[in-house]
């Protein structure tokens, strides 16, 4: 139901799921486990997998810490988007990628869910994107040194806002991995 005109596909984005980025992150490997799911599922309906990989001064473009997990590899064809914000739109060729693609659900996965997660999703909600969070595929640090509630709290409180999203013409929501069925031509 985007409100972007002739956009009737689906992509699956994954969020700056790097070395540097998730290696003390809460459920890490499970968190991994189900975006590699998510990347099996949408590879195996032919659905777009575009790639999220962010950049900064204390996250170096090259380092090993920048890379993605090795449990994870692109696809030569899969588009790779260089970021150094939040919002994954922000300053970034993700836009036109997705047009070309015809897409105006975006289907979001990776880390971190207090800051690149969260402003992805609202970027592309304010941009005219369907937005489905995979409830089960997001984490984040333990940031309560901070005064930030624990890990466990921040992914369910982003699940539960998120859940009740509304705009019009736009749909948002929450899937769990296991309930995420591309379609072929999605």
């Amino acid at each position: 139901m985007t409100t972007l005109k002739d956009r009737p596909n689906t992509a699956l984005l994954v969020v700056d799921v790097q070395n540097g980025v998730v290696a003390d992150a809460h459920e890490r490997d499970g968190v991994v486990a189900n975006v590699a799911e998510l990347v099996d599922k949408a590879r195996e309906a032919g659905v777009p997998v575009v790639w999220v990989q962010h950049n900064d001064e204390d996250l170096k473009k090259g380092s090993p810490d920048w890379e993605l997990v090795p449990e994870l590899k692109p696809a030569p064809a899969e588009p790779v988007v260089d970021k150094s914000y939040g919002d994954s739109f922000e300053d970034t060729a993700l836009e036109s990628i997705l047009a070309d693609r015809a897409v105006g659900r975006l289907v979001v996965s990776g880390a971190e869910t207090d800051a690149c997660i969260r402003s992805t999703l609202h970027g592309a909600f304010a941009r005219g994107y369907d937005a489905t969070l995979v409830s089960d595929a997001h984490t984040t640090g333990d940031r309560t040194a901070w005064g930030a509630p624990p890990p466990a709290q921040v992914i369910a409180h982003t699940n539960l806002y998120w859940t009740h999203q509304s705009a019009p013409g736009r749909i948002a929501g929450t899937v769990t991995t296991k309930e995420i069925a591309f379609k072929a031509g999605e």
